[in-house]
Formats: structure tokens, sequence, C-alpha cells
């Protein structure tokens, strides 16, 4: 059973903190906020609102684990294909710098640069090279 001291000491504790908030309240900026609050509480009433159905929309879309799975799957039907064509331009890279190595010592002469400009491949390339500089002359201008 608390003892009468205990509870003069409560409301004492109280009235300090009673104390505390009035002369808060009293204070002319604490007012002037005050009044600018009331003023704008449709506007915060409005704001509250919309960052609780935005928080509730966000844990809805966070805690939903068809939604994680779908977007995991997404993701890796985008880059899976990607990985195979980077590995596989790794790989002709590498095999392509081998083979240049390995016939360091040969020269490529006039005839020979004419008969690349003749295969396919080299033409698809010197058409793109001409389409990307093409393009990155429009942009510039």
């Amino acid at each position: 059973m608390p003892s009468s001291t205990d509870e003069s000491i409560k409301s004492t504790v109280l009235n300090e903190e009673q104390m505390n908030a009035l002369n808060q309240l009293l204070n002319p900026e604490v007012q002037q906020r005050l009044t600018i609050i009331v003023d704008n509480l449709p506007k915060l009433s409005e704001i509250v609102t919309l960052l609780t159905n935005t928080y509730d929309v966000a844990q809805s879309l966070l805690t939903d684990d068809v939604l994680k799975e779908d977007l995991l799957g997404g993701v890796k039907e985008f880059i899976v294909p990607v990985e195979g064509t980077v590995k596989g331009l790794a790989a002709t890279a590498i095999e392509a710098n081998a083979r240049a190595e390995a016939n360091a010592s040969s020269s490529i002469g006039l005839f020979d640069l004419l008969r690349m400009f003749k295969d396919p491949q080299t033409q698809k390339l010197f058409r793109f090279v001409q389409a990307y500089l093409d393009i990155t002359n429009e942009k510039q201008k």
C-alpha cells in the first residue's frame, strides 16, 4: 500500500511537469508555432493520410512473397541471356587473342586487307561503325 509520502512525491512531480508544460505554453514562440500547426491541420491530416497509405502499400509489396518471386524470376529471365552472351563474347575474345598471338610473326598485306573487306562479317562491322558515327554526328548537331 503506497504511503502518503509516495503520493505527495508523485503529486509534486506531476505538478512540476504541469508547470513545465504551462511555462512552455506561455512562451510566445511556442504559441506562434502552435498557431501555425493548428492553421495547417487539414494539410497535415492529408499528408499523414497519404504517408499512411504509401506505407501500407510499400509494406504489402515488401511482404508479398508472390511479388518477390515474380520480380526475381523477371530479373533472372533478363540476366541469364545477357550472362550467356557476355560469356560467349569473352570466350571469343580470348580465342581471337590466342590466334592473333600465334600468328604474330605473319604480316597482313594489301591483298589480305582487300580480301578481308569482302568478308560479310567485316562488311557488317563497317556498316555498324558507319551508322554509329552518323548517329553520333547527328546528336552533336
